[in-house]
Parts: structure tokens; sequence; C-alpha cells
């Protein structure tokens, strides 16, 4: 069972500006960013909420961070919530990304700009690993046990990297085959919970 955190945005405006925050700080991506605000600083998500929905966003076609703002948004404050999350996460950030694109161009042809760029490629890469290393504890608590998440983890990896198979046909057969597994293994919680529980009885108190 996934826990719940109670802590919630205090208003749209809170949203709006985390958000809009949280979208400043990815340079390069977002996840470490998403990561790190929601759960760690924010505590609006548990961990394990946060793989939850993150895992749906990015199976939802589009960028992963917006389809996450639409659904952590409207569960919220409804429509308009979404709306904030995704204004929040784009506004800001789509101003100061042309101001940098005419800029850029004066210097896009300096080596010492095109290195700036190349050697900021290890740093993304390092802070997706690191979060990637932190979530793994989620994975503790998934319905579907943690050997049978670590073996999911290995054929995905091997299948997109090693073999470079189509990632809708990874998505489609991989995810096909964890979904019916873990369908299967909360009905298999589910009928254990309810043998635990007590009939209830006709007999007045």
């Amino acid at each position: 069972m996934t826990e719940t955190n109670n802590a919630s945005p205090d208003s749209k405006w809170d949203l709006f500006w985390s958000f809009t925050r949280l979208a400043l700080q990815g340079f390069g991506g977002v996840l470490t960013v998403v990561q790190r605000e929601l759960v760690e600083n924010k505590k609006w998500l548990t961990y394990e909420e946060f793989v939850e929905d993150w895992s749906i966003a990015q199976v939802l076609p589009g960028p992963n961070v917006i389809n996450l703002g639409l659904m952590f948004g409207e569960r919220h404050f409804g429509l308009s919530g979404a709306f904030v999350a995704v204004a929040g996460l784009l506004c800001v950030p789509c101003i100061l990304v042309l101001s940098l694109i005419l800029c850029f161009g004066s210097i896009s042809d300096n080596p010492i700009a095109r290195d700036a760029l190349r050697g900021m490629n290890a740093v993304v890469a390092g802070m997706v690993v690191a979060t990637g290393l932190k979530l793994i504890p989620a994975l503790k608590k998934n319905p579907i046990g943690t050997g049978f998440a670590f073996l999911w983890v290995a054929v995905t990896v091997t299948s997109v990297a090693i073999l470079k198979l189509p990632l809708v046909a990874v998505l489609f057969v991989v995810g096909g085959i964890s979904t019916a597994w873990a369908w299967r293994q909360m009905g298999l919680i589910d009928q254990a919970q309810n043998k635990d529980t007590p009939a209830p009885t006709d007999k007045p108190q």
C-alpha cells in the first residue's frame, strides 16, 4: 500500500510559485529537481507517491513534468489548479529561454561556450543517476515485490540501452507484463486483508 502525505499547497499562488521555482532549477532535466522540491522540501508527496505519479507522467504523451503538473494541480485545486501548475512551469522559463536564445546566438560558435555545454552533460547524467538511487527504497513498498521490481528494471535497461528496441514496444510489452503482475499481486493482498477482517454480525452491541 502507498503511504499518503497530508502536506499540500496553501493556495494556487503557492502552487504557481512552487512550480515556477521548480522549473527555473531544471537545467538539463527536471527529474532531480521535481523529486527534491515536491518530496524533500515541500513534502507534498512521499517517495512512493512520487514514483507512482512520475510513472504515469512518463506513460502519457507529452513532457513528463507537464503531465505531472497537470495531475498534481488538478488533484488539489481541480481543473484551474492544473492550469496554474502548468503556467508556473512555463511562463517565467519561456521568457528566460527566449532571452537566452537571443544572447547565445552571438556566442554559439565560441569554443568555450560549446565546451561548457558539453561539460554540463556529465553533471546532468550524475543528477539523474543520483535521483534514481534515492528512489530505490520506494520499491520496497511496491506491490510487485522488490525482486520483481529490479527484474523489470534490468529488462527495461537491457531492452533500451543494449538491444536498442523501440521505446513504444518496450513500454507496451514490459510495461504490460509488469502491470498485469502488479494487478495480480494487489488482488492477493486484498484477499489476504479480507480474510483478516472479521465478518460483520447483526447482534446488538
